[in-house]
């Protein structure tokens, strides 16, 4: 019998933590197989609000923010690296020519485009949208708080460019993220990812497949029994 779950995850397209989070849970749905139809939809969830414009770079902003070293930051990047070729993703640079500084963007307008995707799209488009906006911070390095830069990317998955043009300009999204962040403060949520099944039970931080697997097993049995 298949049992359908629905994952709320708060998270920010900063976060090399929150995709590797998502590629387990991806394992762990595909491990279970018939067993879960999961409806995945992400939400808001800013790291860095108050990151100005031109934005920082990445390894002078965790040693700002975190008080590493150098070499701390370095060795933390690395683990993170290993951590997230485990989990099949690859934080290499992918675009042409030498590789530009890594760098930390504001990602309110990244925020706007994915609640614009899941309300007028579905769950599905927006999930493609944030597997592409990881894509384009952590392997292409592209300014995801750039308004062209969202609008390609948007139009990858397929989302004409002047709904997204619209999308960034629009008032009313601004406010469901405002809103979408309040909810993640409401639920206690303090970093990320967290990922909510059922409206009802946190699952919290990037965990393994198998984690998340008896984790939904345990939610399943709970609501049938």
């Amino acid at each position: 019998m298949t049992h359908p779950v629905t994952i709320d995850i708060w998270s920010d397209v900063m976060c090399p933590w929150c995709v590797i989070g998502t590629r387990q849970l991806e394992t762990a749905l595909a491990e279970l197989g018939d067993e879960v139809a999961a409806t995945i939809r992400f939400h808001p969830f800013e790291l860095n609000p108050d990151m100005p414009p031109e934005g920082e770079e990445q390894r002078a902003h965790i040693m700002r923010k975190y008080g590493r070293s150098a070499d701390e930051a370095a060795q933390g990047r690395e683990r993170l690296r290993t951590i997230a070729a485990g989990a099949g993703y690859s934080f290499d640079y992918t675009g042409a020519g030498d590789p530009p500084p890594a760098m930390m963007w504001n990602t309110r307008a990244a925020h706007k485009l994915l609640v614009m995707a899941l309300r007028d799209h579905g769950p599905q488009v927006q999930g493609r949208l944030k597997h592409a906006l990881f894509d384009a911070h952590f392997q292409a390095r592209r300014n995801v708080s750039d308004p062209d830069v969202l609008i390609d990317v948007a139009q990858a998955v397929g989302i004409a460019r002047a709904e997204a043009a619209a999308a960034l300009a629009d008032a009313e999204l601004d406010a469901i993220v405002t809103a979408g962040e309040q909810q993640a403060w409401d639920w206690n949520i303090t970093g990320v990812p967290a990922m909510i099944v059922n409206g009802k039970y946190m699952i919290p931080g990037a965990q393994d497949p198998a984690t998340y697997a008896n984790a939904l097993r345990r939610v399943i049995s709970r609501e049938t029994a």
